[in-house]
């Protein structure tokens, strides 16, 4: 168990001006979220604080991730899309979405008869990472860096207004976010240009108005 996590639960994310108050979206779905995640620290997969949130890795690759969302608790799945699903339980964040899917629960009584769907779920995405899967991107020949597929699990609404940009404007930012060595360098480029990419404006639209 990792000691950020238990810090989370206490006060919560801290991406918004709700910390550490009642008004957080995890003191909300608290219960939910401690549940969850001792559902999925069975699994054995890792647990770590990224994005400000409980993710899950397999030898170092994002598998899922915990999130307290307004509505409702979510556990995603980074590469969900591969998944059978036979079941139909999980959700597809925004039109968009070609990797992303998510269980969302709104009580206890929801995710207590789901258990065992939930447990043969996160071993299925685990043997996905085993065998070393990978999600075909229709739009983007370059593979998303996973700071920025963490944002669009974290914000629905950012990773719509993302791949709404055309495939010139998400190709610039995809190789902008991509160059940093440092995880810490990506999320900042990422931060920076967020209000940028939700007015629907590409890397360069900045630079061409400048120099008209």
């Amino acid at each position: 168990m990792n000691p950020n996590i238990d810090q989370y639960l206490i006060d919560g994310c801290g991406r918004c001006n709700f910390y550490k108050t009642p008004q957080c979206k995890v003191n909300k779905w608290r219960k939910e979220l401690i549940l969850l995640r001792s559902i999925i620290l069975e699994s054995n997969l890792e647990e770590e604080y990224k994005w400000s949130q409980p993710c899950y890795t397999f030898k170092g690759k994002n598998v899922l991730m915990l999130s307290a969302l307004k509505e409702f608790v979510t556990i995603s799945f980074f590469k969900g899309s591969l998944l059978k699903d036979s079941k139909g339980l999980l959700i597809t964040p925004g039109q968009s979405s070609q990797a992303d899917r998510q269980f969302r629960f709104q009580s206890l009584n929801e995710i207590e008869p789901l258990i065992g769907h939930i447990k043969s779920y996160i071993k299925e995405a685990i043997e996905i990472e085993k065998k070393g899967l990978s999600v075909a991107f229709k739009k983007n020949p370059e593979p998303i860096p996973q700071e920025l597929q963490g944002k669009f699990v974290e914000d629905p609404e950012f990773e719509c207004a993302f791949k709404s940009l055309t495939p010139g404007r998400q190709r610039g930012y995809i190789l902008y976010f991509s160059q940093p060595k440092q995880e810490k360098t990506r999320l900042s480029r990422i931060a920076k240009w967020y209000s940028k990419i939700m007015e629907g404006k590409g890397i360069q639209d900045d630079y061409r108005s400048r120099n008209k």
